[in-house]
């Protein structure tokens, strides 16, 4: 298993500037003498930006090669730019002024002599004409030939190549003709339901899958528009849309002497909108025969288009009959790399230096072995009881499990830093962790996940916790549509809140004076509570708001011989006031509270109530307190003195005569204007948060347009006042 030298994300810089090494760092192919391998960089410029340009800088150093980041203006704290030897500043926030400015990074990578560029994945990595003008400008580029990219980078072209390579692939249309009506009929022909994917595409955008005939237009539009965005190019292709797949990819390597190989496959079935969410490698459930022909087929595509470097070919497997599909070839290195390096103890950046710099692949076929199973849990700040909305702003507060030989936290953020509503993708962290067998990876999974703590945004984290425990998931019965298909299963509704719960909340508002105060450093915070007496106030009100807008009034009473007990009393609206003995317990003192330069406040409470003890972490944001029970989900609350507390209040009457944005966006597209009548359901405005489109429908029959607050093009905040119709009472008159 690959070793990483262990720390929280809150002491990320400190590892990195360390000496890092890892024990599964590879050594070039013994029969290569050592006269005449080619001398690595000295230094390389790291195109990108957050987890990847970490990943990278991680490898440089250890390899002892300089490295230089490129960095926005939003950039301009970011970790990756910290950990760097050199840093240069690109231009404004919008990633098509800074990390897509071709000449720019270019010009930066000649000015401070790096001679080479590493494009990390999205932005740039896949794109030709940039690959191409880094290798005229004299600088190496950390990828395939720009040839490569083309052939691979057109899904109808690359169709085209596997074929008469003899790779299978899915039966459709790649065709040049792009009429509906044409696309339309091929459809008819390859026999619904069908796949429209952007020939461009990635990730999920410009992909829709259409069941019926009636439904194909309108889902081509859509997808084109999407495409255009994302890509610049609206060109698509349609083809058979298997109902039960499974997408299994495989890591392939060349090097410039026209070796390749494979180092097995990894199961990406997980996801949500088309976009990974827990990887797994290897792909349980395979025959090695099976394994085999996928690897040997990987291959054949890649020297079909004389690749080099790391790229992952994609294939989509039928869970009926076995048989696999060529999808596409990603001609970079993916995101859920980690978990191939877990299994074939290869460090896979080190490799594409090297391979770069001009030397043959680390290892043959005949040398690589897998061993063991490892997962990739992609910790996003998203909502994922919100349709998996996009979430961005400030990590209050960020605390990971101890990294480990077999535990890996791939990140580009710490505690503060804010996730920008100007780049692709809301990934917070990679979760990496591996095991002797998938069972043991998978327990590995779950204690990992429980230890995660993330406070000031929404994270599918709790999502991912109920995944790696259905008993599907456990059994390996993976497809891609496994998320819609127990989608009940992992978004159950909220558990009605323990009272212990309420008490742990309150307690920890109360304790939250004191460690404002200092209290929390040499003194005893359990001590502090002692201070209920000043100006004889024995009993203390805490009212809170929870995610679902319910409010809840309680009161803590001190004991009057026993200052470290409580009568605890929780009162809301149409129920039963409960009220409990609750005595504050000492903390662990290996468990000190932590106050951050940001006024986040972070301590653990243990409670007894009813002779069970019951213990918690509570963490104090500018946005209210979140309690979070050891071993359970955590709970959100707001204050009434927080300014979040009344954030989208209101009457049902006046929300439905207002639009507010779902989440930060940016305006794509406006479908209306001042004096429209509508009918419910028809669409309003179309906003776009991380490439993707979410289109904003009329709340009811008969809404008039009073005001179009946004404009096209604003970038907005979550909660943002967009559209106001008219009184719905008024209109009537």
């Amino acid at each position: 298993m690959s070793r990483w030298s262990g720390c929280s994300v809150c002491s990320h810089e400190k590892l990195i500037a360390a000496s890092f090494t890892l024990a599964a760092s590879t050594a070039l192919a013994a029969e290569v003498p050592l006269t005449e391998r080619k001398p690595m960089f000295t230094k390389l410029l790291i195109a990108n930006r957050g987890e990847i340009a970490c990943r990278i800088i991680r490898t440089a150093k250890k390899l002892g090669v300089r490295t230089v980041a490129v960095y926005s203006e939003a950039d301009r704290n970011a970790l990756h730019v910290r950990l760097a030897d050199e840093a240069i500043l690109i231009g404004p926030a919008p990633s098509a002024e800074s990390y897509l400015k071709m000449d720019t990074i270019i010009e930066v990578a000649k000015r401070v002599g790096a001679q080479a560029i590493h494009p990390g994945y999205g932005f740039l990595s896949e794109n030709a004409t940039f690959a191409e003008r880094v290798q005229q400008a004299g600088v190496a580029f950390v990828g395939p030939p720009a040839q490569a990219i083309i052939d691979m980078g057109s899904k109808s072209a690359s169709k085209i190549i596997m074929e008469n390579a003899g790779v299978p692939c899915v039966p459709g249309y790649h065709g040049e003709d792009q009429a509906p009506e044409t696309l339309a009929r091929e459809a008819d022909r390859i026999g619904y339901p069908v796949l429209i994917k952007a020939i461009k595409g990635g990730g999920g955008k410009g992909m829709r899958i259409v069941f019926t005939p009636d439904e194909f237009v309108p889902m081509l539009d859509s997808a084109k528009r999407e495409s255009m965005k994302s890509f610049g190019d609206d060109a698509v292709l349609v083809e058979k849309y298997l109902v039960r797949p499974r997408h299994v990819e495989v890591q392939v390597f060349a090097d410039k002497m026209g070796n390749a190989v494979y180092l097995f496959e990894r199961d990406c079935s997980v996801q949500r909108r088309h976009q990974k969410v827990l990887e797994e490698a290897p792909a349980p459930g395979l025959s090695e025969e099976l394994r085999r022909d996928l690897g040997e087929k990987a291959v054949a595509a890649a020297k079909a288009v004389n690749y080099v470097g790391a790229g992952t070919v994609e294939f989509i497997l039928d869970t009926d009959d076995q048989k696999f599909y060529f999808m596409e070839m990603n001609t970079r290195l993916q995101v859920e790399h980690p978990i191939t390096e877990m299994i074939t103890s290869t460090d896979l950046v080190e490799w594409q230096l090297q391979v770069a710099a001009g030397n043959p692949l680390p290892k043959l076929q005949h040398e690589l072995a897998k061993k063991g199973h490892a997962f990739e849990a992609r910790i996003y700040a998203e909502n994922p009881r919100n349709n998996f909305l996009p979430d961005t702003g400030r990590l209050a507060y960020l605390d990971t499990p101890a990294e480990s030989d077999v535990l890996r936290v791939e990140t580009g953020v710490r505690m503060g830093d804010e996730v920008s509503v100007y780049y692709v993708d809301p990934m917070i962290s990679k979760l990496v962790v591996g095991g002797r067998d998938r069972d043991e990876a998978l327990r590995a999974l779950r204690n990992a996940l429980a230890e995660f703590q993330v406070a000031g945004l929404h994270t599918n984290i709790e999502f991912l916790k109920a995944l790696a425990a259905h008993p599907a998931f456990i059994a390996a019965d993976v497809e891609t549509g496994f998320i819609p298909k127990y989608e009940k299963d992992l978004l159950p509704p909220r558990p009605e809140t323990a009272f212990v719960t309420f008490a742990q909340a309150a307690v920890g508002a109360l304790l939250k004076s004191s460690a404002v105060d200092g209290a929390f450093g040499e003194a005893d915070p359990w001590a502090s509570l002692a201070g209920f007496r000043v100006n004889s106030a024995p009993t203390r009100i805490v009212k809170l708001v929870d995610d679902d807008g319910k409010s809840v009034s309680v009161s803590v009473t001190l004991d009057a011989a026993e200052k470290n007990l409580f009568k605890v009393t929780v009162e809301s609206a149409g129920a039963t006031p409960v009220s409990h003995a609750v005595r504050l317990l000492k903390n662990d003192a290996a468990r000190p509270a932590v106050v951050t330069r940001d006024a986040t406040i972070q301590h653990h409470t243990r409670l007894e109530v009813d002779g069970t003890i019951s213990t918690a972490t509570v963490i104090h944001t500018p946005a209210g307190i979140q309690v979070r029970p050891t071993g359970g989900a955590p709970h959100s609350f707001t204050l009434p003195a927080s300014p979040a507390a009344g954030a989208n209040s209101g009457s049902g009457a006046a929300a439905a005569t207002v639009i507010k944005a779902p989440m930060p966006c940016k305006i794509a597209q406006l479908a209306v204007q001042v004096g429209d009548k509508l009918k419910k359901g028809q669409t309003v405005l179309m906003v776009e948060a991380m490439k993707m489109e979410h289109v904003i429908k009329a709340p009811f029959d008969g809404a008039v347009v009073k005001r179009v607050v946004a404009k096209l093009g604003d970038v907005v905040a979550e909660g943002a006042t967009l559209v106001v119709f008219e009184d719905p009472a008024v209109a009537k008159e």
